[in-house]
């Protein structure tokens, strides 16, 4: 059972988009050289004003244009093309892409920092925004799971509890595990509110 908070960002596992699989879905995006923020695999990112990628670092809210999953460029000490999980910190590097899934409608998993009750399917939550492991790279970002809420505005809608050994609801009841694994999506929002995902903003970045 998930009696332990080991948080590992979102993680892609499909789509609601009418055509295609989320993996054919992945965008190669610019990131400035030097950017100063560590960037991990499972971290939601968005773009800057001066068109490149940055950590979306919002947990009410975000601005997402979707979710890291690495990064490509030249070594600027042994000048080798480096294939990246992570974006290091004040990398010198001026070639760097980041791959970026940035399908609006991806579904992804993340581990809630707290127990849910099968009450909170169908709410909208916040994202807890914690720094990266440096080691394998992954994100340490989780669900708010202090938050569900019917919030227009909160970034995250809860569609499912996941389905396995490590976060099943037991049955019958309607408390999950200590830190249950859940099936999310951005939340789009209603009308005249902002999305959580930049490309279904009217407003452009």
């Amino acid at each position: 059972m998930a009696t332990t908070a080991a948080p590992y960002g979102a993680r892609p596992i499909g789509t609601l988009s009418a055509s295609g699989s989320f993996s054919s879905k992945t965008r190669h995006l610019p990131i400035i050289t030097t950017y100063g923020t560590q960037i991990s695999n499972g971290d939601f990112v968005k773009v800057a004003s001066d068109g490149t990628i940055a950590k979306d670092t919002g947990t009410t809210a975000l601005t997402a244009v979707g979710i890291f999953l690495g990064c490509s460029y030249t070594d600027p000490t042994t000048s080798q093309k480096t294939f990246s999980n992570w974006w290091p910190a004040s990398n010198a590097a001026t070639d760097a892409m980041a791959y970026v899934l940035d399908d609006p409608f991806v579904v992804f998993q993340m581990q809630s920092d707290e127990a849910l009750n099968t009450t909170d399917r169908g709410l909208n939550a916040s994202v807890v925004v914690t720094a990266g492991t440096t080691t394998i790279g992954r994100s340490k970002n989780a669900l708010d799971g202090s938050t569900p809420a019917t919030t227009n505005t909160l970034p995250l809608r809860i569609i499912d509890f996941v389905d396995g050994p490590s976060s099943l609801p037991p049955k019958g009841t309607t408390a999950s595990d200590t830190y249950p694994d859940v099936i999310v999506k951005f939340n789009a929002a209603s009308s005249g509110s902002a999305s959580n995902h930049s490309y279904l903003n009217a407003t452009g970045v």
